[in-house]
Order: C-alpha cells, then sequence, then structure tokens
C-alpha cells in the first residue's frame, strides 16, 4: 500500500523549543505537526542508563520530539543506521527492551578494504557491543547486524517498522552509497514503515564531491523518492538559525566535533550544533 504524500510542513521556532519544558508535548497545528511526546519515550529519554555527555547534547539532538515524530514507541522493530558510540541506542535499546525490537546496523568490517577504513569499521563496532556488553539491564536484547555499504540489506524484507538514520547521509553520497543505502531502507521496511531522517542542511543543493558535511534538504527528499518512498512529514525541531554553513572545515568546525583554533572556541560555542533537517518518509 502506498502512503499519499502531504504537502503541509509544520515549522517551529527555536525560541519556543528553548522555551519548553523537555516533557511538554507541542500543541498539534497541522497534518505535520509535532505529536504529543509519549511517557514511554519520555522515560527512555529519562534514563539513567544515559551518559551525562550525551544528555547534555539533548538541547540541541531533542531526542524525545525527534522519536515520537518518528513514530517510536515500544513494541515496534526499529533498525537504526549506524550508530556511531550509541548516543540513540542509550534511548532505544531500553525503550525497546521489552517490547519491540532495537537492531544497530554497522558496517560489517570484512566489507571494507584492509587499511584505515576496515580498522575504524572493526573499532566502531567493537566499542558498540562491548557497551552493549557491559549493561545487560538495558542492552542485552539489542541486535547489533552487519551489512555491506555496497549491497547493504539491513534484515529480512519487510521486518522493521521504522528505520532511523542520524547525520549519516552526507557520507554515503560521498562514498557514492546513497541509492543502495535507500533502497536497502525500504526493502526490510513493512508497507507502511517509516524512514526517519536527520541530517545536516545545506542552504540549498551541493555538488556530489562537496566535503562540507551539509545536504540540500530537496536532494535528501529526492534520493528518498528515487527509492520508493513519499514524504509524509518534516519538523524544525533540530533546525538552528544561527547555523551559517561557511566555516573552514564544514559542519566539524561546530560542536560537537570544534574541528577549529582553539581562540574561537567561544564564537563556535554561541552557534551550537548544525542546522538540521528531520524527515518522515513513509513506505
Amino acid at each position: 500500500m502506498k502512503a499519499r504524500s502531504l504537502s503541509c510542513a509544520c515549522l517551529f521556532t527555536v525560541s519556543t523549543l528553548l522555551l519548553a519544558a523537555p516533557a511538554m508535548a507541542i500543541k498539534p497545528a497541522g497534518p505535520n505537526a509535532q505529536p504529543a511526546i509519549t511517557a514511554a519515550v519520555q522515560a527512555a529519554v529519562d534514563g539513567k542508563g544515559r551518559t551525562p555527555e550525551n544528555v547534555k547534547r539533548d538541547a540541541y539532538r531533542h531526542p524525545a520530539q525527534t522519536l515520537s515524530f518518528f513514530g517510536v514507541e515500544p513494541g515496534k522493530t526499529v533498525v537504526e543506521i549506524t550508530p556511531g558510540g550509541g548516543w540513540y541506542a542509550e534511548i532505544l535499546a531500553p525503550l525497546l527492551r521489552d517490547k519491540g525490537t532495537y537492531v544497530a546496523a554497522v558496517v560489517d568490517p570484512k566489507a571494507v578494504a584492509e587499511g584505515r577504513g576496515r580498522d575504524y569499521q572493526q573499532r566502531s563496532r567493537d566499542g558498540l557491543e562491548k557497551k552493549f556488553a557491559a549493561n545487560p539491564a538495558l542492552y542485552d536484547k539489542a541486535k547489533v547486524v552487519g551489512y555491506d555499504p555496497k549491497a547493504p540489506v539491513f534484515g529480512p524484507a519487510g521486518s522493521a517498522d521504522v528505520v532511523l538514520t542520524f547525520r549519516n547521509v552526507h557520507n554515503w553520497r560521498s562514498a557514492n552509497q546513497a541509492e543502495g543505502m535507500f533502497k536497502g531502507f525500504y526493502n526490510v521496511l513493512k508497507p507502511g514503515g517509516v524512514l526517519g531522517v536527520v541530517e545536516h542542511r545545506a542552504k540549498a543543493d551541493v555538488a556530489a564531491d562537496d566535503k562540507s558535511g551539509y545536504v540540500g534538504q530537496a536532494q535528501v527528499i529526492a534520493m528518498a523518492e528515487a527509492a520508493g518512498f513519499k514524504l509524509a512529514g518534516s519538523s524544525e525541531i533540530n533546525a538552528n538559525p544561527r547555523d551559517t554553513k561557511d566555516y573552514p572545515n564544514g559542519v566539524w568546525t561546530l560542536p560537537p566535533t570544534n574541528q577549529h583554533e582553539p581562540g574561537d572556541a567561544e564564537k563556535y560555542k554561541a552557534i551550537g550544533e548544525s542546522d538540521r533537517m528531520t524527515l518522515r518518509f513513509v513506505k
């Protein structure tokens, strides 16, 4: 069954979001409005098992609002693509532990050519598995699956309710892997399943070889639609109008990477993390 595309997008001002308490639901204002934050999602965000340094980034990443917008809730099978150090895994794995399934899809090191790239992917996977093993009360039911980025398969076809990717699309574009990745998302999702994308947002379309880390929002929508998805909603929950997107080291100039001169620390701290699109697609 194909889902219909909705034309109205919900926009939220940064000032409104900053004034709202973390557990406060944003009142609906249209078909793409931010839904109420469920008690289960808020409890997972407030969970004591989260790393304190990760919690500090909630002001920029808005996890409760973002997961609610994507329709994540207990009972669903959720696949997170390339979870890195497990920032969202700290929320998703406990949220889905007793009811549902959390799958961390990581690059299979064996699918990467020998060298620094393979070593990095191996360290990344080892670090995530070590994190899960160290706290079985939270992560004993979390699954880690490896995929080949050149021919990605994230699980049995039609097995997932939600696929999530946070700030990864620019990497796939630069490696000429984006088309295959989006097709893989489409294949693993059930009919009516949701693809949630958060990505650094460029001012406009960028070239395929762009190294800034930003991607045009229209470009991401086009990639998803080419794979068969329909845009079902967009949110400004992760927007940052202070981000001018013209830095010497691209998006990595900003927090949390902070690739800048020491004397510029306060300047970039005042800007904060990047301006991000938040898009919900439906199969």
